[in-house]
């Protein structure tokens, strides 16, 4: 095993440069093709979301592959890499491995236990499995990446640690009280219909929301996800992005998460919809509360300048780092830890004992045509052999064999599992003189089919 993790998040970059560096989904997808196709990397994933980007490889050099990666990230995003590389974390083996199960557990997010990272994850193997980039250490890696994290959620108490990006949001907006006690009654405007925002949705839906208007640039969609919410008891309906500017003097509070390469809202928007809101009221009189705006997307969807419109509140990216980086950890964080700490080193065991396995099967079907051509060969020299005494020759002599090689076998599988195991492997194919290619078709089916 060689993987390989190169990324960037919210603890070890400032949000502009995040922000900067952030990946279209079309971008995305050129940087897994990419990535595989040069040299030292064999496998590739993406994992990027609105405070980390992280590409995931099985390399075989690793000094090669993490400039080949970093150069990657720096093409990709358009952040250079001179500037990019003092924000840019390296974790290799069992440290990536470690990683990541941080990660799917929530140790490793803005708001630690939230648990919308898990989804995030099963998305980024879908990406590399459906770009085919993904082959069986990655799988294998995301897989139990996943399992791992719904381990740490429902043997702990992590979730009493933190709650998803879009409820402390919420509780920022709401100066420290209940989402749910805040969004109660108020008018809900969501900008965006992907993961995020349908999950904003969700929340605000279930928080008591007493309307709530879904904007997207793909209606139908827009429609699905408010259709969906009618179980919620809210008022939901969906509109076109042509109605964006009617529908915000209306709105109590406001969540974007578009993925748009622009500005969604700019301030001068935000401005018109104040005065629509102050005249709808009365001249001269202003609304009871600010206009609530809660900027989830990376890069920033709301013109960062409304903050200094009067009657606006905005909470973004930015300001979510701040408070999130205050917020008290949980004890169960520790309980997670150890969880963590007992996966990765199985995961690694697992791995490493993999790794024995074709050259144990390479052995045993190197005795099966030794035995085989003894047989023949008795064959030969001793025609008057009956069929029954030939069958009971046949099974004693593959019996003998069996017995000479199990417990080596089985003994070395063990061993393998262990730090160094891979050495076992190397010698094993050194004293029985193993083929190498024999042994790679084993590791490679779709080599061994050709």
């Amino acid at each position: 095993m060689s993987l390989l993790v190169v990324g960037l998040s919210h603890r070890s970059a400032p949000v502009s440069v995040l922000e900067r560096a952030s990946l279209a989904p079309e971008t995305r997808d050129k940087l897994l093709q990419d990535a595989v196709s040069v040299e030292p990397t064999a496998e590739a994933a993406v994992l990027a979301t609105c405070n980390r980007i992280e590409l995931y490889a099985d390399v075989d050099k690793f000094h090669a592959g993490v400039a080949e990666l970093s150069g990657l990230l720096a093409r990709h995003s358009g952040v250079g890499l001179e500037e990019l590389t003092p924000y840019l974390y390296v974790h290799y083996e069992d440290r990536a491995v470690h990683h990541l199960f941080s990660v799917a557990c929530g140790l490793d997010s803005m708001v630690v236990g939230e648990g919308q990272i898990l989804g995030q994850i099963k998305d980024a193997l879908a990406v590399a499995q459906r770009r085919h980039t993904a082959g069986r250490l990655l799988n294998d890696l995301f897989q139990q990446a996943l399992r791992v994290g719904k381990r740490a959620h429902s043997e702990t108490g992590i979730d009493r640690a933190g709650q998803s990006l879009v409820s402390f949001g919420l509780q920022q907006l709401a100066g420290g009280s209940p989402a749910a006690e805040w969004v109660r009654g108020r008018r809900a405007l969501v900008i965006g219909a992907g993961s995020m925002s349908s999950l904003a949705a969700t929340v605000l839906a279930r928080a008591g929301a007493a309307e709530l208007v879904i904007v997207n640039r793909t209606l139908e969609r827009a429609r699905r996800l408010a259709a969906g919410l009618g179980g919620d008891g809210v008022a939901a309906r969906a509109v076109p992005p042509g109605r964006l500017a009617a529908e915000l003097p209306h709105a109590d509070v406001v969540v974007s998460c578009t993925g748009a390469a622009g500005l969604v809202l700019t301030a001068a928007e935000v401005a018109a919809a104040l005065a629509a809101r102050t005249a709808a009221r009365g001249e001269g009189q202003a609304p009871d509360e600010p206009l609530a705006l809660l900027d989830l997307a990376m890069p920033r969807d709301i013109d960062a300048a409304a903050h200094r419109l009067e009657g606006v509140r905005l909470v973004d990216i930015e300001s979510l780092a701040e408070a999130a980086a205050d917020a008290p950890m949980a004890a169960d964080v520790d309980r997670v830890r150890g969880i963590v700490a007992d996966e990765v080193a199985a995961f690694g065991a697992a791995q490493r004992a993999a790794t024995i396995t074709p050259t144990v099967v390479a052995l045993r079907a190197m005795a099966a045509d030794v035995v085989a051509a003894e047989l023949a060969r008795l064959d030969g020299r001793l025609p008057e052999l009956d069929a029954r005494q030939r069958a009971e020759i046949n099974q004693t002599v593959r019996r003998v064999v069996d017995k000479l090689l199990h417990a080596p076998t089985v003994r070395v599988k063990q061993l393998a599992g262990e730090p160094g195991g891979a050495g076992y492997a190397d010698a094993l194919r050194e004293l029985f003189d193993l083929d190498p290619q024999t042994v790679a078709a084993v590791s490679n089916p779709e080599q061994e089919r050709q």
